[in-house]
């Protein structure tokens, strides 16, 4: 099941970039939303932005999780300067403000409903030639 993901992904990405979107273009449109939009029923944040930034669409499974960073893309390519960890991520110097959409329930078909968390967290990416590609995930400030 992973190696099917795996090459689908791979599809994906190749079939992105024959359309004239990069991977930076796509990680941007994936996953920074700054300034937050702001949508007429909070808790539809994800359903809306996700739809709206074609990340679900009919037809499509549902994405199980994906991340909004309330930050500047500025900030985010700044995190590829950083010294990667031992996976080879990067993180953001300071927490920054995110929505964390998660898939409620365990199916995978539309329509999608999505559960919103806001937090403060440093943000892991994967970079390449400098940009941030993939959002690695998130971690809270330690204390």
């Amino acid at each position: 099941m992973a190696g099917w993901a795996l090459c689908m992904t791979l599809v994906l990405a190749v079939l992105a970039e024959a359309v004239g979107e990069s991977r930076y273009d796509k990680f941007l449109r994936q996953h920074v939303d700054h300034p937050q939009t702001s949508v007429l029923a909070a808790h539809r944040y994800c359903e809306t932005m996700l739809a709206r930034r074609r990340v679900t669409a009919p037809g499509r499974a549902c994405k199980p999780s994906n991340t909004f960073v309330h930050a500047p893309a500025e900030e985010l390519v700044a995190a590829c300067t950083q010294t990667p960890d031992e996976a080879g991520f990067h993180s953001t110097p300071t927490a920054m403000g995110l929505t964390a959409c998660r898939l409620r329930g365990r199916d995978t078909r539309p329509p999608c409903t999505y559960r919103a968390r806001q937090l403060q967290h440093h943000v892991r990416v994967a970079c390449v030639n400098g940009l941030p590609v993939h959002l690695a995930g998130t971690h809270a400030p330690t204390q």
